[in-house]
């Protein structure tokens, strides 16, 4: 089979071990042939394809962003951006097509399957944020990454007597907020699940440093937002490509936070260095995992699916179960990141 593969979206830590696992699986066990689009969705419009085979996925493990290059591009949002896609697939004679994406390109999957076409998805996004499977690729580097920036950031604030806020990414779910402010001991962690109440925020700060403490770390997901009738008032600050603009929120509460206590307050912005760099162990493994079982799912003629981590097992979930869903951090984990406040 002549088998299509592209990486949409932001880019992630592991997405070059999910192209090696579909190349070294489907050539050398399958004998298909693989067919790269650069830059996502945007090239297979474009017609921008190149063969992969063994010799361009050698020593790719340890290398972050993806050799396919990415871009935030939907065909079915585009005029004439869908059939353009289909021109492109027929032309290329592709038979299947994997897509390796978040929320956005596994919708734009789903919508390529209702035309006709047999693909097979595989989750990838920091943010973890993809209905139907525990995790995605690239969310695991990125909480290490901002677990480590929360530990070097405690020991200069206590230096210096300072509130750090520390602002990760986390459009619609506060994954990496919550679990590497855990794992970095942050005394309050803010996610968009939970709109946060600043009053509270005020009295807490406030107890905390007269009874025991000279610094506080407050980590605070990209979309976090005060509750309503709540002192605070903000509107999540959007660029012109509908990204939530970075830094927006780590400022208003700095500015928010000096006024009510008079501490010194100071913002880290994690902002894209979460996406960049080495892969964990983890997102390689899940990353190879996740590649063998899309092209098995292929070549079995399984398709419309996407490949999804439960418990210890991939298994294959439908397209259309996870398009237009967002999975949110759940109640528990929560409870858990308000308790070590």
């Amino acid at each position: 089979m002549r088998v299509g593969l592209l990486t949409g979206g932001g880019d992630v830590p592991g997405l070059n071990a999910a192209i090696r696992a579909v190349v070294k699986r489907g050539e050398g066990e399958h004998g298909h042939s693989i067919i790269g689009f650069r830059n996502g969705w945007k090239g297979v419009v474009d017609g921008d394809v190149m063969p992969l085979t063994r010799q361009h996925i050698r020593n790719v493990l340890p290398t972050g962003g993806t050799l396919l290059g990415t871009a935030r591009y939907h065909p079915h949002a585009s005029d004439g951006g869908l059939d353009a896609a289909l021109a492109t697939l027929e032309a290329e004679r592709i038979e299947a097509l994997i897509c390796i994406g978040g929320d956005g390109t596994l919708n734009a999957a789903s919508k390529v399957a209702e035309a006709g076409v047999k693909v097979v998805g595989i989750p990838k996004t920091i943010d973890n944020d993809v209905w139907g499977t525990d995790a995605s690729i690239g969310f695991d580097t990125a909480v290490s990454i901002a677990t480590e920036a929360i530990d070097r950031i405690h020991t200069t604030a206590e230096s210096h007597n300072r509130v750090m806020i520390v602002e990760v990414m986390g459009r619609h779910a506060g994954w990496i907020a919550v679990t590497s402010g855990i794992a970095g001991g942050a005394e309050l962690v803010l996610a968009p699940e939970e709109p946060f109440d600043i009053g509270r925020i005020e009295r807490f700060l406030k107890h905390r440093h007269r009874a025991h403490a000279s610094f506080s770390i407050v980590v605070v997901a990209e979309g976090a937002v005060p509750a309503e009738n709540t002192p605070m008032h903000y509107e999540t600050q959007m660029g012109k490509y509908g990204e939530i603009v970075a830094g927006a929120i780590g400022e208003r509460l700095k500015t928010e936070i000096e006024q009510r206590t008079g501490f010194d307050t100071r913002v880290t912005v994690l902002g894209h260095t979460q996406r960049g760099g080495i892969p964990t162990a983890a997102d390689r493994i899940l990353a190879s995992r996740f590649g063998v079982a899309a092209i098995d799912a292929v070549t079995a003629g399984t398709t419309n699916v996407m490949t999804a981590i439960r418990g210890e097992e991939v298994v294959l979930v439908p397209l259309e179960e996870v398009a237009g869903k967002v999975k949110f951090v759940p109640q528990n984990l929560l409870t858990v990141a308000r308790a070590l406040a």
